[in-house]
């Protein structure tokens, strides 16, 4: 296979620009505003801003099993999309209700009852002398009001899912982008006191966030609602819940993987950033401008990753199983060199950024050097993400739960603790050689991805 089959012509370049670039721009944007956010409250202090970074590391494992649990339904959308069947996609965006009700009870459920004891696991004394209680307290303040936005994140979600799957990203890149003025204009206000408001500091924070959430769910459902053209799907969808028995099981039996997957993945996520705090809370805030700046980066290859699920989706959903299998290798191709190009950008600013925040010097190097390392493995990075949504499009979820959470948890999070609690190893070569890892998953990714494993039509059948 020559270099020739890696580059695609004009139009396959002008389809996966107009799928992409949507996406990409409202990722860049909210991640963006998350970072002026994350810089707001770490003008506050170093213990705010550990606080908030342990709080929405939480939050990060529900907004995952949120992605994970409507992405098995979305498989269907896409397919059921490329068939051009608005009844199938209808049927697969009730099940995305019942996913996402369920998640969410169960998530507040735990957040509600055990949200300090979860919190406390991310605090321990390092050599900066922080304040371990305060951190505390910052941490429960903040959670206590972000728990109001766990509703309208799933509706929105819920809605915005199905729109990209069904070929309409502009609206949710516009959602995005008005939820993000709010919330930036919410933080500048809430935060500081300005305006004639008081100064809530981290509370502030988190009511901007809200009020964020609510206005991009709104935007997102009422243009839904008042576009049946374009969204054919949505009428009668609430005239009855039911869901055609089979397209249930079949949902359970893609979908339930995907989110044990996420639900997994991100705890791993978690578990290791809880390893990595064992070594102080100056560790905690390096980690959380390091993880909140690589964020902003990062959206490359997330938005490839669901350029490709899109698009992979479509045509194996329409039968075009070889032009499926020609424009997937292009895709990836694509995605790792998007990734090395935005790898050196990153590399460029790591020195500059963690100088805007208001901390120690200590917790400014150390994330300078997470940067770096994060910013060298981004093409492995952008190559395994494309390769977990090419299988995941085909519909072979139970490989993409090995490839993504047996790997985290069986190599990584044991290696993570074993040298953390262990070892006397400091952050930055534990950080290392844990990102190092990812090399071998690559290898099990361009292995499942050249055998064409994935390459399926899951709707052919249904009516």
């Amino acid at each position: 296979m020559g270099i020739r089959a890696l580059i695609g012509d004009r139009a396959f370049y002008r389809r996966l620009f107009a799928v992409m670039l949507p996406i990409l721009v409202q990722n860049i944007i909210t991640n963006f505003v998350n970072l002026l956010d994350n810089v707001m409250v770490g003008q506050v202090g170093t213990e705010p801003m550990s606080g908030v970074a342990i709080v929405n590391q939480l939050l990060f494992v529900y907004n995952l099993c949120i992605f994970g649990g409507l992405a098995g339904a979305g498989i269907f959308t896409a397919q059921f999309y490329g068939k051009n069947d608005h009844k199938g996609v209808a049927d697969s965006f009730r099940g995305k209700i019942y996913i996402a009700a369920g998640v969410i009870t169960i998530a507040m459920t735990i957040l509600i009852t055990q949200g300090e004891t979860l919190i406390s696991q991310f605090i321990h004394e390092g050599e900066e002398g922080l304040d371990m209680a305060a951190t505390l307290n910052y941490g429960k303040d903040y959670l206590k009001v972000m728990l109001w936005q766990m509703l309208p994140f799933s509706i929105m979600q819920i809605y915005a899912s199905t729109l990209r799957e069904t070929g309409e990203t502009l609206l949710p890149m516009k959602a995005g982008i008005a939820a993000v003025l709010v919330n930036l204009v919410g933080n500048y206000i809430l935060i500081f006191g300005k305006l004639g408001a008081p100064a809530l500091g981290v509370v502030g924070a988190a009511i901007a966030t809200v009020i964020s959430r609510y206005v991009e769910c709104l935007i997102v459902v009422i243009w839904t609602h008042t576009h049946k053209q374009r969204c054919p799907y949505i009428h009668g969808v609430y005239t009855s819940l039911r869901i055609p028995g089979e397209l249930v099981r079949k949902i359970v039996f893609m979908g339930l993987p995907l989110l044990v997957n996420e639900l997994l993945w991100s705890g791993g996520m978690t578990m290791l950033n809880q390893c990595y705090s064992v070594r102080g809370l100056e560790v905690v805030s390096a980690m959380n401008i390091s993880t909140t700046v690589s964020n902003v980066f990062f959206c490359a290859f997330f938005a490839m990753g669901n350029t490709v699920a899109i698009i992979i989706g479509q045509l194996l959903g329409a039968g075009r199983m070889e032009k499926a299998v020609e424009e997937d290798r292009k895709l990836i191709a694509f995605a790792v060199a998007l990734c090395a190009a935005v790898g050196v950008v990153m590399a460029l600013l790591a020195p500059a950024i963690p100088q805007i925040y208001n901390t120690t010097d200590a917790v400014r190097r150390l994330a300078e050097d997470l940067l770096l390392v994060v910013a060298c493995t981004m093409p492995v990075h952008g190559f395994n993400n494309s390769c977990f949504f090419t299988l995941r499009s085909g519909g072979k979820t139970i490989i993409t739960f090995v490839f993504d959470s047996m790997y985290l948890w069986v190599l990584c999070v044991p290696l993570a603790f074993i040298l953390s609690r262990y070892t006397a190893m400091p952050i930055l070569p534990l950080f290392i050689v844990i990102q190092l890892l990812d090399l071998v998953k690559a290898a099990v990714g361009f292995f499942l991805v050249k055998r064409k494993v994935w390459v399926k039509n899951l709707v052919k059948e249904e009516n």
